[in-house]
């Protein structure tokens, strides 16, 4: 199964089913390297869905049964004898409430690499924290503070914590569901400011609500829709100036001027 190696991520026809019900229909798509790409449409429209069978998180509920493939180092995520876990560590989450371990600030970062059977002396852990920190915006913030609890920080302060939890484990990918959605504008620049420097290390997929944010914030958008069986499907994926300026589909045109959604 080959791969062309200026794609990160790989969808190809990928259905995702709760139940009976299917939720994401036919979805092909393929994630740029260091590029970050963004996911909208209207609530409801699979977006999250198909972010999730990026890293499996799809299978943490009881319900779901994903059909086609997603294809990672020419290698099908869904094929027998994966560990989920080892993609997780490989394409981590960021989710859309800032969620903290009740651990200190040293331990959330710290706690990665442990359960990952990473066998780190003290200086190399105080080492993986600081720079995980530092590309997180954050040491400047808490390095006087790392025993204190992760749950003190601010909201903005929390989500990048998160994110330099996620980074601890050194992924390749970063998902990232919604995650300014409870964070007040300077934090959200933050996190924007943020992605566009960890972009030159790893790729970023973001769902977002916010078509400013998506506009701003992304190389490139994909545009789901819902079809009259209520299944997501991919409407539109082009680079974002192309998509907010000069949308191929009437139905793209119609979502980002606001006519419906």
């Amino acid at each position: 199964m080959s791969q062309s190696p200026t794609y990160a991520l790989e969808a190809r026809h990928l259905h995702v089913y709760y139940g009976t019900f299917r939720a994401v229909k036919d979805v092909n798509l393929s994630i740029e390297k260091n590029r970050i790409t963004a996911l909208i449409g209207p609530s409801g429209c699979g977006k999250s869905t198909v972010l999730r069978a990026f890293n499996r998180m799809n299978d943490l509920i009881a319900s779901a049964r994903v059909e086609g493939e997603v294809v990672f180092h020419g290698q099908n995520l869904y094929d027998k004898g994966i560990d989920p876990v080892n993609v997780r560590r490989r394409i981590g989450m960021v989710f859309q409430k800032p969620n903290p371990f009740p651990k200190s600030i040293y331990d959330n970062i710290a706690y990665g690499p442990q359960v990952n059977g990473w066998k780190l002396s003290k200086a190399q852990t105080d080492e993986l924290v600081e720079r995980s920190l530092r590309r997180a915006a954050l040491w400047d913030d808490v390095k006087d503070k790392l025993k204190q609890s992760g749950l003190s920080l601010s909201g903005g302060q929390q989500q990048r914590l998160c994110i330099a939890r996620a980074i601890a484990v050194e992924p390749e990918v970063i998902l990232m569901d919604e995650p300014c959605s409870a964070l007040d504008p300077i934090s959200t620049l933050k996190i924007e400011e943020l992605m566009f420097e960890l972009r030159q290390d790893y790729t970023i997929i973001i769902v977002t609500h916010n078509m400013q944010q998506a506009s701003r914030a992304s190389d490139n958008t994909a545009f789901f829709l819902m079809d009259d069986n209520r299944a997501g499907q991919l409407i539109e994926y082009a680079a974002t100036n192309d998509i907010f300026r000069n949308p191929k589909d009437e139905r793209t045109e119609q979502y980002i001027s606001g006519r419906f959604g």
